[in-house]
């Protein structure tokens, strides 16, 4: 069964953090550029594109991409402590954007079990 991505919560989800890694992201110091920078930015560009990925295929291997997306969401979520760790981001948008994760993290883990 294909999905359209654009119509699934997970995704615009997504997309909505990942916007807003981006944003953040350009105020962390230029030393972080090639370091905590690009990895969060590419962590949060992974969680919607498996999602967009894994939706032209069947529930099986869907739920494999879903869980590559869970896998890229906690791997964010570790670096969004990091940089609050480091004093990069307040803790009003370490919490902001966690509870987002965190959110999003049960929406996958919901559909992932639907799917199956």
């Amino acid at each position: 069964m294909n999905h359209n991505f654009k119509n699934l919560k997970i995704w615009n989800l997504s997309m909505e953090i990942t916007s807003e890694i981006h944003q953040m992201c350009l105020s962390f110091p230029k030393n972080e550029m090639f370091g905590l920078t690009s990895q969060m930015n590419r962590a949060s560009v992974s969680i919607p594109s498996n999602i967009a990925e894994g939706s032209n295929r069947g529930n099986r291997h869907f739920s494999q991409y879903l869980n590559m997306s869970l896998g890229s969401s906690f791997e964010l979520h570790t670096q969004l402590l990091i940089a609050r760790m480091h004093n990069y981001i307040t803790t009003e948008k370490t919490t902001d954007l966690e509870n987002k994760l965190i959110e999003l993290q049960k929406m996958i883990t919901g559909f992932i079990a639907k799917l199956n």
